[in-house]
C-alpha cells in the first residue's frame, strides 16, 4: 500500500468523480483509476461502487476513508518535523482579493522563518482537511460549525450580481435583488458552497420569487463567458472584491440595493491542535482594512 494510492483514493472519495478527482492532482484521469484499482486489489475489496452515472463509496471505501486521511495526515506531519522551516498550509478560495497578498506580505515581514503553502478547495474539502490535520487553517466563506474544527470570525465580503452588459439592468447603478427574477441564475452546486447557496437563493426567496434555474459547474470564467454570451439572459454573483480584478467587457457587475449580500469569513483551524503560528496569523488579519475599505 503506497501513500501515492492513499492520496488518490481520499481524492475521488472527496470528489466522487474521477475527472474532478485527476483534475484536483493534475494527472491523467487514467493513473487515477489505476492506482485505485491497485489498492483495491491488495486489500481484497472494492473501495467504489461505479456506474456511469455516479461514483459512490462502498461499505469498505466508508471505512478506510477516516483512516487514509490518518495515515497521510501522520505522513505530512512527519515531513514537517524535518523541515528546516516552519510550512503553514492555508486553505484558500477564490475572492479574498488583496487580502490574501497581504496576509503574504506581513507574514513575510512578521514571520520570516514560515514558509506558506496555499491549497485551493472546495468549503467542504478545506473543513475535512483542517479537521484531519492536512490544511494548518483555511478561509471559509461561513461562520457555521464544522466537526473538529473551529471558526474564528474575521470579515464580512459583499457580493456584486454579474449580468450581461447589454442586458437593460446592466444600466442602472445599483440592483434590487427582485430585479434580476426574470433572469437565470448561474451558481455553483450547494454541496460546494452551502453557505452562498443558501445566502442567495434565500434573497431570492425574500424578494418574493424562486430563482429561474441556469447552467451549473465549470469554473467562475466559463460562467461569465457564458452570461457574457447574452443567448440567454443569465446572472450571477461575484466577492466585490475579485469583481475589481476581473475584466470582462461583455459582463457588468452592478452592487446591490441597501444592505445588499455579503458573506462573513472566518479562518478555519483544527479545535484541539491550532496551528504554532495561529498568533501572528491572526495579528496579521485583525490588522487587514475592513471590506468596505480593501481593494483587489
Amino acid at each position: 500500500m503506497e501513500l501515492r494510492q492513499l492520496s488518490y483514493f481520499v481524492t475521488v472519495a472527496e470528489e466522487l468523480h474521477f475527472g474532478r478527482a485527476a483534475d484536483r492532482l493534475h494527472i491523467v484521469q487514467s493513473a487515477v483509476s489505476q492506482q485505485v484499482r491497485r489498492l483495491e486489489k491488495e486489500l481484497g475489496a472494492a473501495l467504489f461502487d461505479r456506474s456511469p452515472r455516479h461514483v459512490r463509496l462502498t461499505g469498505a471505501g466508508e471505512r478506510l476513508l477516516p483512516e487514509a486521511r490518518a495515515v497521510l495526515a501522520a505522513a505530512e506531519r512527519a515531513r514537517a518535523s524535518v523541515r528546516e522551516r516552519t510550512t503553514l498550509r492555508l486553505g484558500t478560495s477564490t475572492g479574498l482579493g488583496a487580502h490574501l497578498d497581504r496576509v503574504l506580505g506581513d507574514l513575510a515581514v512578521l514571520a520570516p522563518g514560515t514558509a506558506v503553502e496555499l491549497v485551493s478547495a472546495a468549503t467542504r474539502d478545506r473543513l475535512a482537511q483542517v479537521a484531519d490535520g492536512r490544511l494548518d487553517a483555511a478561509f471559509i466563506r461561513s461562520l457555521e460549525p464544522a466537526p473538529g474544527v473551529r471558526i474564528l470570525p474575521l470579515w464580512e465580503d459583499p457580493l456584486v450580481a454579474a449580468l450581461p452588459a447589454g442586458h437593460p439592468l446592466a444600466r442602472e447603478k445599483e440592483l434590487a435583488v427582485a430585479d434580476l427574477a426574470g433572469l437565470r441564475l448561474c451558481i455553483t452546486a450547494r454541496r460546494n458552497h452551502p453557505a452562498l447557496v443558501d445566502l442567495v437563493v434565500g434573497a431570492c426567496h425574500a424578494a418574493g420569487f424562486e430563482p429561474l434555474p441556469g447552467p451549473v459547474g465549470g469554473s467562475l470564467q466559463d460562467t461569465l463567458a457564458t452570461i457574457g454570451a447574452g443567448a440567454v439572459p443569465m446572472w450571477t454573483v461575484v466577492y466585490a472584491a475579485h469583481a475589481r480584478a476581473l475584466h470582462s467587457p461583455r459582463v457588468a457587475f452592478r452592487p446591490f440595493r441597501g444592505a445588499g449580500l455579503a458573506l462573513p469569513t472566518g479562518l478555519a483551524v483544527h479545535r484541539e491542535r491550532p496551528p504554532a503560528t495561529l498568533d501572528v496569523l491572526l495579528k496579521v488579519l485583525t490588522a487587514l482594512p475592513t471590506s468596505n475599505d480593501h481593494e483587489s
